[in-house]
């Protein structure tokens, strides 16, 4: 009991069992038990501490009369070598669940920017003017935004499967009628169906992503930024062949077949994902979103999603543009600018993610830094007119690889982030608080899609791409002085607390430490008196 008391009390956890063991007879025999403990993969010395248990037992005393402590290696104490190695494996059920969101983020991704290269021509022959296509390219972040809240709050009820395959059923479907829509009345008719179709998406969308996330953090609970950022390699690869994959089917055989062809490539996927995707089951929490929101730390990292969201979305209608007239490109050449950028994110973020989960401490480090640098890119992209630095094509490709690691440095740790902040203030652990904050993280990312084109669009007929881009810039390197700023001041309370408990246990461990002097004084006297018997 004083061992333990003593290694609680110096913030040091025991990593083995120690028991007092009689010389003769009734106990364990000392020199079986010292040699056993040389080959205990938990005793003191020579073990990583990975290895060592987790829970401190009390010691039992065994009407010992020698006094020794021997510190023993029990069977079944912890994992052993072969089930430290098998963990590392990915189990059946990890793997299904890998290829189900694997199939989601690559599929959604480029049904979603497949319509980029040739809608808005076909949307104009239908009588739709420049406004009501943007407004049908803006609903979609509109409606998930919503969508991502509702179906966060009741994962739990509506069930994390079921939402999951309904949710990837309906977008196949639904990406199959845009596919028909040439076949509609030019005018208000179409412009409706339009919205209707593209409402919808958005809709299903937000249920499969926002499942898909719950169930990856409830599969990896150990490695969930390592997880999310491996997947973001699918999205990044569904918005780099959405647009050349789409352009090339329209121009080979017409409006309906990109539609047609990826629609049913997802409604295949959703029999496959029925069959391999594992049904998790949880009680519904008692925690709102609004509990969550109002966590400052939660806050600042929502400021820091949003920033990058409208940084990305941004880009969309703005940056083509910019380099058509500056750079007198061909329109083909422009798609492989914006390769830069989506290749940087996706071979970088699994990165990230290896090291947020390997390294949590830095995760704090990734956020801030990655708000700078990106920052710093839109300042450069242009670049800012005060920089007086003249615009380059390579230039700007340059910016735009590093915008992309800069992006996965800020936005991979944000889920485990708020994750943890939600555990450490009562959430409870479970597929309840995993369906908030994915359906947080999806609509906080939603907001930023809907304001970042909006807004870009038109300060780059106001002002210019330039200035427009360092207005983003500034957004970036508020959130991420904002974000080091709470990390600095969380580290200077959590001191000042340490330093509190400190000087009220240390009268307590001085007497502990005497006793303990005291008490090895003992039994050493005891060990070198002879044998009266």
């Amino acid at each position: 009991g004083i061992r333990d008391a003593w290694a609680r009390l110096s913030n040091r956890r025991p990593r083995f069992r120690s028991f007092k063991v009689e010389s003769e007879g009734a106990g364990l025999d000392p020199g079986a038990a010292a040699q056993e403990s040389a080959h205990c993969p938990w005793t003191r010395r020579g073990t990583p501490k990975a290895h060592a248990p987790q829970e401190v037992t009390e010691s039992s005393e065994a009407g010992c009369t020698s006094g020794a402590w021997v510190h023993v290696c029990l069977q079944g104490d912890g994992p052993p070598g072969g089930a430290r190695e098998t963990s590392r494996r990915l189990s059946r059920e990890q793997i299904f669940v890998l290829i189900s969101a694997a199939s989601i983020n690559l599929g959604s991704m480029m049904c979603y920017s497949i319509l980029g290269p040739f809608f808005p021509k076909e949307a104009e022959k239908k009588g739709a003017s420049n406004t009501v296509i943007g407004m049908i390219f803006g609903c979609y972040a509109l409606f998930d935004l919503l969508a991502s809240l509702v179906f966060g709050k009741y994962l739990v009820h509506i069930g994390a499967k079921f939402m999951f395959v309904a949710g990837m059923f309906v977008s196949g479907g639904v990406t199959v009628l845009f596919g028909v829509l040439d076949q509609v009345p030019e005018g208000p008719v179409f412009i409706a169906m339009c919205f209707l179709v593209r409402i919808t998406d958005a809709i299903s969308f937000a249920a499969a992503i926002t499942a898909s996330s719950s169930i990856l953090a409830k599969a990896f609970p150990n490695n969930v930024a390592t997880v999310m950022g491996s997947l973001e390699s699918f999205s990044g690869l569904g918005l780099v062949l959405g647009p050349p994959l789409g352009g090339f089917l329209y121009q080979s055989f017409g409006y309906e077949v990109p539609f047609i062809l990826l629609g049913c490539i997802v409604l295949l996927m959703v029999p496959l994902n029925m069959c391999i995707l594992p049904n998790y089951e949880s009680d519904p929490g008692k925690h709102s979103f609004w509990k969550l929101i109002i966590l400052p730390k939660v806050a600042f990292i929502s400021f820091v999603i949003t920033s990058l969201s409208s940084g990305f979305g941004f880009l969309d209608p703005t940056l083509s543009l910019f380099v058509l007239e500056k750079f007198n490109l061909p329109a083909g050449y422009v798609g492989l600018v914006f390769l830069g950028l989506a290749l940087s994110y996706a071979i970088s973020s699994p990165l990230v993610g290896l090291l947020s989960d390997k390294m949590p401490h830095l995760r704090k480090w990734l956020l801030v830094f990655g708000n700078l640098i990106t920052a710093g890119c839109y300042m450069f992209l242009g670049p800012a007119p005060f920089l007086h630095i003249k615009s380059q094509l390579w230039l700007l490709v340059l910016i735009l690889v590093i915008n992309g690691i800069s992006a996965g440095m800020s936005l991979i740790p944000a889920f485990p982030e708020i994750l943890s902040c939600a555990h450490e203030n009562g959430f409870e652990e479970g597929l309840s608080t995993l369906g908030l904050v994915s359906g947080l993280f999806g609509a906080l990312w939603s907001v930023g899609a809907f304001l970042g084109p909006t807004l870009g669009g038109f300060l780059y007929e106001k002002i210019g791409f330039e200035w427009a881009a360092a207005l983003q810039g500034l957004w970036a390197l508020t959130s991420g002085l904002v974000m080091g700023l709470f990390y600095l001041l969380e580290h200077s309370r959590r001191r000042r607390r340490y330093g509190q408990l400190l000087s009220f246990f240390s009268p307590l461990k001085v007497g502990l430490s005497k006793l303990q002097n005291i008490l090895g004084t003992e039994e050493e006297r005891t060990a070198l008196l002879p044998d009266e018997t």
